[in-house]
């Protein structure tokens, strides 16, 4: 998995795909993972379920680029751990991707962090030291933290259930594949 901001995207566009409109899709029609109202917040004006349709590929980088990766400072993150937590700021937005951080970090024992979602100072130094201390354990804690909230959702709203597989295979993109076979061996 490329660490590159473009290999990065490049990895969520395949992901994500083109143009979707589920009924049960709380976020309404989107393309290539971007909402509608992403798109309105982002061009500052309302935009139309076809304006979304038409979507190009360029302005799409553009908005992961600027409003996921760059605004909500993950690049100030461990590499490591960049792609998940990008991937989580697309699917979540960016203050709960970095809450899974933050909690993951307090759990772990390198906090007390504010769970507020905002990469500061503190944030960094926990992360660093986590993954430092933890390596690809800090990451497949992590994971385990946004398996936990797709749990939750789907707890929360059983019409959600029909994504949960695709979800929980996103997450698993992201497992370390030491940490699965360790996993493996114990199961």
């Amino acid at each position: 998995m490329s660490h590159s901001v473009d290999g990065m995207i490049d990895a969520i566009l395949e992901r994500e795909g083109g143009f979707v409109d589920h009924p049960n899709d709380r976020g309404g029609p989107t393309n290539f993972g971007i909402t509608q109202a992403t798109l309105s917040g982002y061009l500052g004006k309302p935009v139309t379920r076809q304006k979304v349709k038409d979507l190009n590929v360029d302005l799409a980088r553009d908005i992961y680029e600027t409003q996921y990766y760059l605004a909500p400072r993950i690049n100030n993150l461990p590499e490591p751990i960049q792609p998940f937590v990008f991937d989580c700021s697309i699917n979540h937005g960016p203050r709960r991707a970095i809450r899974f951080v933050q909690s993951v970090c307090n759990d772990a024992g390198f906090g007390p962090l504010i769970v507020d979602g905002v990469i500061g100072p503190a944030t960094r130094l926990a992360a660093n030291s986590a993954l430092a201390k933890m390596g690809d354990w800090f990451l497949a804690a992590l994971v385990e933290e946004r398996r936990n909230f797709y749990d939750a959702i789907v707890r929360n709203d059983p019409s959600q259930e029909v994504f949960l597989r695709g979800w929980m295979r996103r997450a698993d993109e992201f497992d370390p594949p030491e940490i699965r076979q360790v996993m493996g061996e114990i199961t």
